[in-house]
């Protein structure tokens, strides 16, 4: 399947897996969920159509429109951060009448009208992905995603992506380019490595494996409905794999020089 391979990088990531009211977790890598947000927003649609099919890019031979649900996601961690959990508040200093809302619409008491949340994020984390699937749609999201008609965010509206963030937006192999050619943004190995060990994260079984391996995991990922008082998730199974990658594919010291060559086609 064809595809797109975009680079997750930035000061700041979370993706919220199970984390509710005071406490909001994140995923050790990017949640299919954030991923199909994200290129909504870039589409500059709202969360009430942001799962909406697409019906202006279905073929005549296609018998349904294109959705997200057609996309495959393969994750490739090439950096995997470090968790930093910020302490939060919501609500304190304000007089009574302007203070958080309870359940039954009052106002909540001076001693009680600070909420207290702990939000975990991830910093100096780096992701590269591969998503495939029908050409007419990865093509439509590479584009969006470089014009993009809402700001785009790394999770939450705090985190901000680096550039570049679309490494390669038509791809024949996508896969076969993360092993094999996308540069590697991650501390220098040592000079006797022979391969760089780096974890895949996968939403099949990977290439070569036995199609009946479980999962290692299951993420509660696949978006339902993304609207801010319906939001709902069903569980997706996860496969993980340490890929062994040639040394050649580290971006050294200077990592923006190494992938605007990769982006331009110039030879590693």
């Amino acid at each position: 399947m064809t595809g797109l391979i975009l680079r997750l990088a930035g000061l700041l990531q979370s993706s919220g897996e199970r984390g509710v009211f005071h406490y909001r977790d994140t995923c050790a890598f990017p949640t299919r969920s954030q991923l199909i947000g994200m290129f909504a927003a870039a589409q500059g649609r709202p969360r009430k159509h942001a799962l909406d099919p697409y019906p202006h890019l279905q073929s005549p031979s296609d018998t349904t429109a294109p959705s997200h649900r057609d996309l495959t996601i393969t994750i490739r961690i090439d950096q995997p951060g470090t968790l930093y959990r910020d302490f939060h508040t919501v609500g304190g200093g304000h007089p009574r009448e302007e203070g958080i809302l309870t359940g039954n619409g009052k106002r909540r008491s001076k001693a009680t009208a600070t909420l207290v949340s702990q939000r975990d994020y991830l910093t100096g984390a780096v992701f590269t992905i591969a998503v495939q699937g029908p050409a007419a749609l990865t093509d439509h999201i590479a584009d969006t995603l470089q014009r993009p008609r809402f700001g785009l965010f790394l999770g939450r509206r705090a985190c901000l992506p680096d550039e570049p963030l679309v490494l390669t937006p038509h791809s024949p192999d996508p896969i076969t380019e993360l092993l094999t050619r996308t540069p590697l943004t991650r501390t220098p190995a040592p000079s006797t490595a022979t391969h760089l060990p780096t974890t895949f994260v996968w939403e099949h079984p990977p290439p070569g494996a036995d199609p009946t391996t479980p999962p290692d995991r299951e993420s509660n990922s696949e978006p339902v409905n993304l609207t801010r008082h319906t939001r709902r998730h069903l569980p997706r199974p996860l496969w993980m794999t340490t890929e062994h990658l040639p040394t050649h594919l580290h971006a050294g010291p200077r990592p923006l020089d190494t992938l605007t060559a990769y982006i331009h086609g110039e030879p590693a």
